[in-house]
């Protein structure tokens, strides 16, 4: 059981007079969950310890990037000695080429690649490319797909807009997103009748291959095909968002995972290893519309930051050279099952949804395909759920929102500790 939490109050108190909110990302502000966030001192492999002292397991990773654990020796070794070099030159240097490199050889539709800060800074130059690129204007996104914060996307979004019920963002104006169809995830015939109308006027169509940001929702194939053929046939782009899910559902992405190719990718969390690091690539004839090559204008002073593709490449050599994917199937196999056999032990309605280290139960009878599903989730049940595990030692995701993820410091016995504190948490 979690000790005090006396140090992280007054933490929190003093961020509070400090920063909007007291934290600086609305998705730690356990807005979906009730109460004050934990405030963290370290981490090491799969744990975090608060300022208290408190030991979790961390199914949360960062949001995601943590798929080798916390500290992890090489990544961490790699980082310090980029340090000693210096943190930044705002000049080229040979590691944004050897990060470019491990990006462009593990995702085959990606010739070239260009490095950013963040995920958000990856989206938002995807689509400024692809608008540049095919001189229309229109986007396509889908509801409870989040993409940054990027005001043309930032419509009907899932993640911390979705826990908060804030969809559309004052400050964001109709003009900004005038420009952007939303349309149902999974839904073949509402994307077939977007294009029927519109397709002429089309960039692109954006999307998460794999859901993370209204809870894990898995695609079908017959929706996969259909954004391909729609996009394909329009003259249009077909865009994965795959900041989450490269790398992580496979070391090829969701693409590879899948076997469908889009034009453009943006990567970030893996691809950094921990540290703020974005990109997106692409056909080499798209991508060389990109200033200086081309016209369509993006920069970065910090871009291919040292610190970041230090991390970066330590991580993806280390996902290359010794593959951790084939036993995080079996660790989400084996988390998935045990929690959804907790909750019909418990009587509570529930199903959940994984792919690979990427999963979440719902408080909902399911399916849960997309938006309009994944909204009638119990949120009040989730949220004692959350604060039960984190009675117990267990730190999942703060919103039903939000996918879990396991990295591969975690163990068997981890997992099984999980799923009984999931017992205890969901016992009547």
């Amino acid at each position: 059981m979690a000790e005090s939490r006396e140090l992280s109050r007054r933490a929190f108190a003093r961020a509070k007079q400090l920063i909007p909110g007291g934290v600086n990302s609305p998705a730690r502000a356990f807005g979906g969950v009730g109460g004050e966030p934990i405030f963290f001192e370290r981490g090491e492999g799969a744990y975090l310890f608060d300022l208290d002292g408190n030991r979790y397991l961390d199914f949360i990773g960062s949001w995601g990037p943590m798929i080798l654990g916390h500290a992890h020796p090489r990544v961490t070794e790699a980082v310090v000695e980029a340090a000693r070099r210096g943190t930044s030159f705002g000049a080229p240097t040979e590691a944004e080429s050897e990060l470019s490199e491990l990006i462009v050889q593990a995702v085959p539709s990606i010739d070239r690649v260009r490095l950013v800060n963040s995920g958000t800074e990856a989206t938002m130059s995807a689509i400024r490319l692809a608008r540049g690129f095919t001189g229309r204007e229109v986007i396509v996104k889908f509801a409870g797909n989040y993409h940054g914060h990027v005001d043309s996307l930032l419509v009907a979004a899932g993640s911390s807009a979705a826990t908060l019920a804030v969809p559309n963002s004052p400050g964001v104006t109709r003009g900004t997103t005038r420009d952007t169809l939303v349309l149902e995830y999974n839904d073949c015939a509402g994307l077939s009748r977007a294009f029927a109308e519109h397709g002429p006027r089309i960039a692109a169509v954006i999307v998460e291959p794999v859901v993370g940001n209204m809870g894990c929702v898995v695609p079908t194939q017959a929706f996969l095909r259909a954004l391909r053929n729609e996009t394909s046939k329009a003259g249009a782009l077909l865009i994965f968002d795959e900041v989450m899910t490269g790398f992580r559902v496979a070391y090829g992405g969701a693409q590879g995972r899948f076997g469908v190719s889009p034009d453009l990718t943006t990567l970030g969390k893996i691809v950094g290893g921990g540290l703020p690091v974005g990109a997106y690539g692409g056909r080499a004839e798209i991508m060389d519309h990109v200033l200086p090559a081309g016209k369509v204008f993006q920069a970065g002073t910090l871009s291919g930051n040292p610190l970041a593709t230090a991390a970066g490449i330590a991580t993806l050599r280390q996902l290359r050279d010794d593959p951790p994917y084939e036993r995080l199937e079996q660790l989400g196999a084996r988390l998935e099952s045990g929690l959804r056999d907790a909750a019909q032990a418990a009587g509570v309605a529930c199903c959940t949804a994984r792919v690979g280290s990427m999963l979440t139960l719902f408080f909902h009878p399911g399916p849960v395909t997309d938006w309009p599903s994944a909204s009638r989730c119990d949120t009040g049940a989730f949220a004692r759920y959350f604060w039960q595990l984190i009675e117990r030692g267990v730190y999942m995701p703060c919103s039903q929102y939000e996918a879990l993820f396991i990295s591969a410091a975690h163990t068997e016995a981890d997992i099984d500790q999980t799923i009984a504190a999931a017992r205890e948490a969901l016992r009547p």
